[in-house]
């Protein structure tokens, strides 16, 4: 058994207000909590893990490269495939939170050690 404190937590913020929490994972799937403030969206990105993307609170509105869109409003998930073109926006005035499956499990390198 591993635990994680949240407190203690493995934390990246690419950028402020932005900021993701390394939950328990493995190298078979690995879970981050975030945050996002309003107004914000990640880049366009694609990575080689399918991903769960569940809102926890407020609304995240998640696009695809073929222009397909979806707004999650709490407990509301959506299902990426492995090396779909997305971003995640929160186009409201609230914070919004979420929490993000990956299979295969990643770091934050993803982040830090490529373009996105």
């Amino acid at each position: 058994m591993k635990s994680i404190d949240f407190a203690d937590a493995e934390t990246y913020e690419p950028e402020d207000g932005w900021r993701r929490v390394s939950l328990a994972g493995s190298d078979q799937f690995s879970f981050e909590w975030f945050e996002k403030p309003a107004g914000h969206s990640s880049p366009m990105h694609d990575h080689e893990n399918e991903q769960v993307c569940l809102c926890l609170g407020g609304e995240l509105t998640v696009y695809t490269n073929d222009g397909d869109s979806t707004t999650l409003k709490q407990y509301d998930s959506v299902w990426l495939d492995a090396w779909e073109s997305h971003r995640v926006a929160n186009e409201s005035e609230e914070m919004a939170i979420g929490l993000d499956v990956f299979a295969p499990g990643r770091s934050f390198d993803f982040w830090t050690e490529s373009d996105g």
